[in-house]
């Protein structure tokens, strides 16, 4: 995957984004299987990335999503692979994980997610 790929991290969730910008509890990690789901899009066009937001949301609400580019999470020490099916999927990995301290791990991941939220800027809110 190129470092200059757009990635789309889809808000499913109004505590991940404010008007302005995107936090970083949007990008952390499930502990199901340590990584953050991700599209393989950028914000156009917007009806294709709307598409792949509904199907991601898998039935919960989509507000909105966060583009940010491949380079963005290799930069915060993290790596993007593809992770097909669904069509055009990806997986951010490489997330700290210290099952001996959770608190040093949450600061951690918290730390590249903050990284991954900067790079996103303001939002891309779908609206109603």
């Amino acid at each position: 995957m190129d470092d200059g790929e757009d990635l789309a991290r889809f808000l499913t969730q109004s505590g991940h984004y404010k008007q302005q910008k995107v936090l970083p509890s949007a990008f952390l990690p499930s502990t199901k299987d340590r990584a953050t789901s991700v599209s393989r899009h950028g914000g156009e066009p917007l009806e294709r990335l709307k598409t792949l937001g509904v199907a991601a949301a898998n039935g919960r609400a989509l507000h909105g999503a966060a583009i940010f580019k491949a380079s963005d999470a290799r930069l915060a020490g993290l790596e993007v692979n593809a992770d097909e099916p669904p069509e055009r999927h990806a997986l951010v990995k490489g997330w700290p994980w210290v099952d001996s301290d959770p608190q040093f791990q949450k600061a951690q991941q918290k730390e590249k997610a903050l990284q991954l939220a900067s790079a996103a800027g303001v939002p891309l809110l779908f609206g109603a």
